[in-house]
């Protein structure tokens, strides 16, 4: 039995696909089996992944008819054999150590369910440069505790980077099917269940980013679809330990902001109050000037604000007040 498996579907990948097994291949840790898992590709990727299990056997070709990268890594979970699973994207690269760091921090460490790393972001074109900027967050969210306070702005874990216990997987299901990015799902169903998951602090996947990329193109990695499915757990999350629940105070009163909160009352919960940095809106909730709000203890505040420098600036502010992320407060967005 290896070790781990390796993860990887691929769909008319014939561009990238090599260099994403030969990475795999050239890891340092050789005890690892690799599942190729052909998407219904129409060019040379079957071709290309054939010569591979020819001439190593730990690499498997398997094929899964129905379309779509969630039911292809299932697939290839069903017919792991290793003691963990690692994901692997068809157009990115594992650094020679990848393998070997993150089974080395899951045996030394077996609390833990998963860990993932720190990825390079290779751009291909101007187009990029938002996504530049989530890898920066991303890459900054690395204890247990930044990623379990962080989850509910953005996914906190690069699927292609992540390896997790089979165990775990098992116990809590894998990427499930809906109108929803199957992985952000995963993290925060995962996390929602106690399984504790950290990053390393070495770089171990060159996260490759173009404008055909699913997360560009398809409708279900949109950011409605990101709020829809983040509302469902930050809704649970709420009624286990927001203190004044169904009650919270929204932090953003723009029109996008209070669009994006509002999700919040199909599951009862109740927004109170306002908070804006200017004086003078006039809302169907009372708006209260952020230098006004009253010390911790008095109310439970949800941020909703996009831009990465005024929510940092937000948080220097409530915590100068005395609040605590997680108890008095949580970032959202």
């Amino acid at each position: 039995m290896p070790i781990v498996t390796v993860i990887l579907p691929f769909f008319n990948a014939g561009h990238t696909l090599k260099r994403a097994i030969e990475s795999i291949a050239s890891q340092s840790l050789g005890d690892f089996e690799c599942i190729l898992i052909n998407n219904n590709s129409t060019d040379n990727s079957v071709e290309i992944a054939k010569a591979w299990v020819e001439k190593d056997k730990r690499f498997i070709l398997v094929h899964e008819k129905e379309q779509g990268v969630m039911f292809a890594s299932n697939a290839g979970s069903r017919e792991a054999q290793g003691k963990y699973i690692a994901r692997m994207d068809a157009d990115d690269w594992s650094f020679p150590k990848r393998l070997e760091l993150q089974i080395a921090f899951l045996d030394s460490n077996p609390d833990f369910g998963a860990v993932s790393g720190l990825v390079e972001h290779i751009p291909h074109s101007e187009n990029t440069k938002g996504f530049a900027r989530y890898v920066e967050w991303v890459n900054s969210v690395q204890t247990y505790q930044e990623i379990l306070n962080s989850r509910f702005i953005e996914s906190p874990i690069p699927n292609p980077s992540a390896m997790w216990r089979k165990e775990v997987a098992e116990k809590h299901g894998m990427y499930k099917y809906g109108d929803f990015p199957e992985d952000y799902e995963m993290w925060l169903r995962w996390l929602s269940k106690g399984v504790r998951i950290k990053k390393l602090p070495e770089t171990i996947l060159k996260w490759h980013d173009s404008d055909t990329r699913l997360t560009r193109t398809n409708p279900i990695y949109s950011d409605s679809a990101f709020y829809r499915i983040k509302t469902k757990y930050l809704a649970d999350w709420l009624k286990e330990n927001n203190p004044f629940h169904p009650r919270i105070t929204i932090w953003g009163a723009s029109r996008i902001s209070r669009r994006r909160a509002r999700l919040l009352k199909q599951y009862g919960i109740e927004i109170e109050y306002y908070i804006d940095t200017k004086r003078g809106r006039q809302l169907d909730k009372e708006v209260m000037y952020y230098s006004e709000i009253p010390p911790p203890g008095n109310l439970f505040i949800l941020t909703y604000i996009k831009q990465m420098n005024a929510r940092d600036e937000i948080q220097d502010f409530l915590h100068g007040r005395g609040y605590r992320e997680g108890i008095d407060y949580l970032l959202v967005s």
